[in-house]
């Protein structure tokens, strides 16, 4: 396998992965009502709350508030529908870079900007909404670690790029 055929085949790898979980990520937006039942059912099934018991308070709290949401103002988990839609729409966006990478870098960038951005948006937010700031740390890790395969992805198209425009200079003939 050539350098340039790896180098795609690690590109496109990387990017299926993070398009996975981010369509998975996007995908449990629907059913919230219904995971944080399944949730709060298999912490107290698996006696969690021995150990961590602001966390399973947390979550029936969470799961509290949604039941009450859905019951009387079901129209508010549409944002958590839209939320969801917005995942799978940007997940659609990385079939550029899956297709070209060295073109379409800047859906890659564009998502690394993201995932900085969920850091501000977790330690302003969070606090105006009630959120435990344990919280905020869990929904900042998605940054963290979302910006890890699109960092290797950006390094690679970056590499990708130089051996093209190596080969490009070596096939330009001679005049």
């Amino acid at each position: 396998m050539s350098d340039r055929a790896a180098l795609l085949k690690g590109i496109r790898v990387w990017l299926g992965l993070f398009v996975v979980c981010l369509v998975l990520s996007g995908a449990t937006a629907f059913p919230l009502v219904h995971e944080l039942r399944w949730v709060e059912d298999a912490l107290r099934a698996l006696s969690v709350s021995e150990w961590l018991s602001g966390f399973v308070r947390w979550i029936s709290q969470v799961r509290e508030g949604l039941d009450t949401v859905d019951a009387d103002y079901p129209f508010v988990l549409y944002g958590t529908d839209w939320l969801a839609f917005a995942h799978l729409v940007i997940a659609v966006a990385f079939y550029g870079p899956y297709r070209d990478p060295v073109r379409n870098i800047w859906v890659v960038e564009f998502a690394m900007i993201a995932c900085a951005g969920i850091i501000p948006l977790a330690l302003v937010c969070g606090p105006i909404r009630g959120i435990p700031f344990w919280w905020s740390l869990i929904d900042m890790s998605f940054g963290v670690f979302g910006v890890v395969p699109l960092y290797v992805v950006r390094r690679k198209i970056k590499r990708l790029e130089a051996l093209d425009a190596a080969t490009a200079v070596r096939t330009v003939p001679a005049v």
